[in-house]
C-alpha cells in the first residue's frame, strides 16, 4: 500500500512537472520552426512566451477552456486562424475558434451584437473605421484604461503600445484606445514599372502628351497613361493591355471603393491629417471640437454631394467604362483584385497593398524570373480639387475590439489571444506573411530591408513620412453601419445609368442626412449628431474649404515624376 501510494505521488509529481514542461517546450518549438523571424532574441522571445504560459493558466483555473474570435478573410488573418491560433493552444493550453467571414459579415455580426447587447464572439478584428461608432455607443471596452485597471494582470508588460504605427486611428476623442492594431494596408497607386520603362512607349507617350511617362502626381496624368495604354499602345506581347482596371457590381464591396477615401483622393474634404477637419473625407461636416456631425449635403455643409464629390464619381465610371477590360463593371471587389496579377493592367489608381503577397509569386506574369516585381506601387495621385494638407488616401487597420459587458474571463483569454497574435515574438513572421505592417520595430528590421527589393515598394513606403496622409475613416462617421451601406447602392444606380452622377450623391447626402438626423432623435449619449439647417448651398461653397465651389477647369497639365526620384524623397523624408 505504501509503495503503491509512493508510486502514485511519484506519477502525479511528474505530470505537474511535464506540464510545466511541455508548455515551455512547445514555446521552444514554435520559436525554432515558426516565429522566425523576429526583432527578439530566442531568449527574449522564450521570456515573453513564459508570460503568456503563466497568464494562461490563472485563466485556465477559472475555467477557460477555449474561446472564439472572428476577422475578415484576408492572408495576414488566415495565417493568424491556421497557424497562430494552433500556436496559442499547444503553448497555453487555451483553445482559440477564429473565423475567417467576408468583411460585410463582420460588419452585420458586429452591429447585430451591438443592438442586443450579447456579443457572439470573445473578440472581433474589425476595422478601426468604426472608432466613431464605438466612442459613441458605449458598447466597445476602453483598451486604456482596461490595461490600467481591471486588465492589467492580462497585459503583456512587452506588449509595447508605442511601438505600433495605428493607434492614433483607434484612439477617440477623449484620447482612449479602443482598439488595438493587427494589421495594416494602404490603398495605393500599382503600375507596371517594365512598361513605363520601355524606351519606345516613353518616347511615343511624349511626343502624344508633351511630358514623361511616369508615375502621376494628379488625374490628368493618370486619364492620359490610361488611355495611352488602352488606345494606343493597345497590346503588349500579342495580349491586350488596359490602362486601368476597377470594378462595378452592386456589390456592398463597392461602397468600400467610395468609403475608403476615394472623394479624398479628388479633394472633397478640407485640410487634416487624419481627416479633414470640419468636413471630411465622407462630406461630414463636424463641430469645431471634432465631437458633433453636422450634415453630409451642401445644404447643410457637408460635401458628400459637392462639386467635387460628382467629380469624383463621375471619373471613377468614366474611367471604368472606357480604359479597365470590360468584365470589370461587373466585378465586386474580390473579383477584381487579382487581375492585375494577371499581366494585362498597366496601372491601377486605386490598390490595396494587402494584395502584395499574391503578387509576387514565383510564376506569375507580373514577376521577373528572379523573384523580382515588373510592378512597382507609389503614392496615388491627387484630383484637381485636392490641396497639400489633405489626407492622400485610405489605410486599412484590423484591429482588435471587445465588448465591454461580455464575459470578464472570456475577454481576457481573448485580449491574452490578440496580444499573442500581435507581440513582438510573432509580428515580424507575420509581417513577413501577410504584408500588413502594425510595429515600428518590424518596419524598421534586417528582415524587412532584406525582403524590399521583392516587395515593389512597400517597405520604403511605410519607412516614409507619406504613411501617416493615408488614413481610415474618422470619428465625424457617428455609425459605420447604418452609413457605409447607403454608399454602394447610391454608386450602383450611377454605375448603371439609372441616376447621373449628382442625382446619386444627392441622394447619397440626403440619406445620410436623414439617418444623422435619426441619430440625432435617438438620444444617443455621446456627441450625437445635431444637424445644422437647411440653406442654399451657395451659402456654403467656397474657394476657401470644403464644400469647394466648382473648378472652371477640371483637367489641368499632367504631371509625373520619375519612380527613382520619388524614392529618394521618401529616403529624405518627403511625401514626394
Amino acid at each position: 500500500m505504501k509503495l503503491r501510494y509512493s508510486v502514485l505521488a511519484v506519477a502525479m509529481a511528474c505530470a505537474v512537472g511535464t506540464q510545466g514542461w511541455a508548455d515551455e517546450a512547445a514555446a521552444k518549438k514554435w520559436i525554432d520552426s515558426e516565429f522566425q523571424p523576429s526583432t527578439l532574441s530566442k531568449d527574449q522571445q522564450a521570456a515573453e512566451l513564459k508570460w503568456f504560459i503563466e497568464t494562461a493558466k490563472k485563466l485556465q483555473a477559472k475555467g477557460v477552456k477555449e474561446i472564439s474570435v472572428v476577422s475578415e478573410t484576408i492572408s495576414t488573418h488566415e495565417y493568424e486562424s491556421k497557424t497562430l491560433a494552433k500556436a496559442f493552444e499547444e503553448i497555453t493550453g487555451i483553445k482559440v475558434k477564429h473565423d475567417l467571414i467576408g468583411e460585410g459579415d463582420v460588419v452585420e455580426k458586429l452591429q447585430t451584437s451591438m443592438q442586443s447587447g450579447k456579443s457572439i464572439y470573445d473578440g472581433w478584428i474589425t476595422d478601426s473605421d468604426l472608432i466613431g461608432t464605438h466612442y459613441r455607443y458605449g458598447k466597445i471596452m476602453n483598451l486604456t484604461d482596461y490595461m490600467a485597471g481591471s486588465g492589467k494582470e492580462w497585459t503583456n508588460p512587452g506588449l509595447d503600445i508605442k511601438d505600433f504605427i495605428g493607434t492614433s486611428f483607434t484612439t477617440g476623442p477623449d484620447k482612449k484606445l479602443y482598439q488595438l492594431p493587427d494589421q495594416q494596408f494602404a490603398n495605393l497607386y500599382w503600375f507596371r514599372a517594365d512598361l513605363f520603362e520601355k524606351p519606345e512607349l516613353k518616347a511615343k507617350f511624349k511626343a502624344k502628351y508633351g511630358y514623361d511617362l511616369g508615375v502621376p502626381l494628379n488625374w490628368s496624368a493618370y486619364e492620359d497613361i490610361a488611355a495611352f495604354f488602352s488606345e494606343d499602345v493597345k497590346t503588349i506581347d500579342g495580349k491586350p493591355i488596359y490602362g486601368h482596371m476597377d470594378y462595378g457590381k452592386k456589390d456592398p464591396s463597392l461602397g468600400w471603393r467610395f468609403t475608403d477615401a476615394w472623394l479624398s483622393m479628388a479633394g472633397t474634404a478640407d485640410v487634416g491629417i487624419p481627416n479633414g477637419k470640419p468636413v471630411d473625407e465622407w462630406g461630414i461636416r463636424a463641430s469645431a471640437d471634432g465631437c458633433t456631425p453636422q450634415g453630409a449635403s451642401v445644404s447643410r455643409g457637408g460635401a458628400t454631394n459637392s462639386p467635387a464629390a460628382v467629380y469624383a464619381l463621375t471619373k471613377y465610371i468614366d474611367w471604368m467604362k472606357k480604359y479597365s477590360p470590360k468584365e470589370a463593371i461587373g466585378m465586386t471587389f474580390g473579383e477584381a483584385g487579382p487581375v492585375p496579377a494577371q499581366g494585362q493592367i498597366a496601372q491601377q489608381i486605386f490598390w490595396y497593398t494587402a494584395f502584395t503577397a499574391d503578387m509576387i509569386k514565383p510564376g506569375l506574369p507580373v514577376v521577373n524570373a528572379d523573384g523580382t516585381p515588373k510592378w512597382r506601387m507609389a503614392p496615388g495621385p491627387n484630383g484637381p480639387y485636392w490641396k497639400q494638407g489633405m489626407q492622400n488616401g485610405y489605410q486599412d487597420v484590423g484591429s482588435w475590439t471587445f465588448f465591454k459587458d461580455h464575459d470578464a474571463n472570456k475577454v481576457a483569454a481573448a485580449w491574452l489571444y490578440a496580444q499573442f497574435v500581435t507581440a513582438k515574438t510573432t509580428s515580424l513572421k507575420k509581417t513577413t506573411v501577410g504584408l500588413t505592417p502594425i510595429r515600428e520595430s518590424d518596419i524598421q528590421s534586417k528582415a524587412m530591408t532584406d525582403m524590399a527589393p521583392k516587395l515593389g515598394g512597400l517597405v520604403e513606403f511605410y519607412r516614409s513620412p507619406a504613411r501617416v496622409a493615408w488614413t481610415p475613416t474618422g470619428t465625424n462617421v457617428p455609425d459605420y453601419p447604418k452609413l457605409a451601406q447607403l454608399w454602394w447602392k447610391n454608386v450602383a444606380v450611377a454605375v448603371t445609368g439609372e441616376k447621373t452622377p449628382q442625382a446619386a450623391m444627392d441622394n447619397l447626402a440626403e440619406e445620410m442626412d436623414g439617418v444623422m438626423g435619426r441619430l440625432e432623435r435617438s438620444g444617443m449619449a455621446v456627441c450625437p449628431p445635431k444637424l445644422n439647417p437647411k440653406s442654399s448651398p451657395d451659402k456654403w461653397l467656397s474657394d476657401k474649404g470644403a464644400p469647394w465651389k466648382k473648378l472652371a477647369n477640371e483637367k489641368p497639365k499632367g504631371e509625373t515624376i520619375a519612380y527613382d526620384t520619388l524614392l529618394n524623397a521618401w529616403k529624405n523624408g518627403k511625401v514626394r
